[in-house]
């Protein structure tokens, strides 16, 4: 049965009330009660450094929430292993609070061998899974499970004009099975608009070449205006952004951007970068998306294999309750967690 059969379907099962019952008020009653508890977004920033991670991050959430990691002195030493940071704000908007974690990867590419470098980072979503896993399966669970699985993945790309790089493409591949990843063409401002674009159509024949599947996906649930609105992100995908932190006045108006002897890069102007796109398919239409479908696909696929991994390990000893000390886990839900740098701040600068 299409879509369209299904709706029509539906309508035909529809009964009309004769007077006000009031159950349309239900939204109101879910947002209250969203609203009194706040939101979460985890979100991965993963690309060498230099490419702005950091810059981009603040430019999306308007504050400075992050300090780059990179090498600003000669004599500071570079670091020999992908590392992972965690960093927490509380930012609230309008009334909504927003629990924002972000998680830096400094050190990730910049080695001369960086084979395996990518192993610590998808140990680390892993982990996360894990850890939600581990409480759900707990007699006394919480109420409100912590949430601290990466919902997405912002992948940094050098704007080299020509290709991806081969451990770009291992990467990815690795990484767009265990989380949602979104590309973007870092510091896009140093293309022309044409050499931008050519890059762009070589990114996706190589991601369609190599199977590569990103988000947003395809889903038969989509109706035909959330259709429209992901063709038209998986046309800009990867985005050529830009960011700043900076205001520059143009037309005696403060805007954020960056100021060359060429000119004034407006990182809010559609002619100039396709950041305004990005932050509105982050923040205002699919952040919501972003989460479910970690659970409902990346969490779900981990979370069956590592139950079946039980079942087929209990199968074969006798049992004993869940959470004694004789039960049985499987190796990927007791792995020890990948050390991590956290770095926590209750309120938004």
């Amino acid at each position: 049965m299409t879509r369209s059969e299904a709706r029509q379907a539906n309508a035909s099962m529809r009964t009309q009330l004769n007077g006000y019952v009031g159950f349309d008020t239900i939204t109101q009653q879910i947002e209250k009660k969203l609203l009194k508890r706040g939101f979460q977004f985890n979100v991965m920033v993963v690309g060498q450094s230099g490419l702005g991670k950091s810059t981009l991050v603040n430019t999306i959430f308007a504050s400075h929430l992050i300090d780059s990691k990179g090498r600003l002195n000669s004599d500071e030493p570079p670091r020999q292993t992908t590392e992972i940071e965690n960093v927490s704000h509380l930012i609230e908007e309008h009334g909504v609070r927003l629990k924002l974690n972000i998680v830096d990867t400094p050190g990730y590419g910049d080695q001369v061998n960086n084979e395996n470098c990518w192993e610590p980072i998808v140990k680390y979503i892993k982990d996360q899974h894990s850890a939600y896993l581990r409480k759900e399966l707990t007699a006394q669970r919480d109420r409100y499970i912590t949430d601290s699985r990466v919902h997405c993945c912002l992948f940094f790309l050098t704007p080299s004009g020509h290709s991806l790089k081969p451990i770009d493409i291992v990467v990815l591949k690795k990484l767009s099975e265990v989380v949602n990843v979104v590309p973007v063409i870092a510091k896009s401002d140093s293309l022309t608009i044409e050499e931008r674009e050519a890059f762009r159509q070589r990114i996706k024949a190589e991601l369609g070449f190599h199977n590569i599947r990103l988000y947003p996906y395809e889903s038969d649930e989509d109706d035909e205006q959330e259709t429209a609105l992901n063709e038209s992100i998986r046309d800009l995908i990867p985005f050529a952004i830009v960011g700043s932190e900076r205001n520059v006045v143009i037309d005696g108006k403060a805007v954020r951007g960056r100021k060359t002897r060429w000119g004034v890069i407006n990182v809010e102007d559609e002619n100039h970068c396709e950041f305004v796109h990005l932050r509105n398919f982050l923040t205002r239409t699919h952040l919501q998306d972003l989460i479910e479908t970690t659970a409902q696909i990346h969490y779900e696929a981990f979370r069956a294999k590592q139950l079946l991994a039980i079942k087929e390990s209990t199968a074969q000893q006798p049992t004993t309750p869940i959470g004694s000390p004789g039960t049985p886990v499987s190796p990927g839900i007791a792995t020890p967690a990948t050390p991590v740098r956290t770095t926590s701040n209750p309120s938004s600068p």
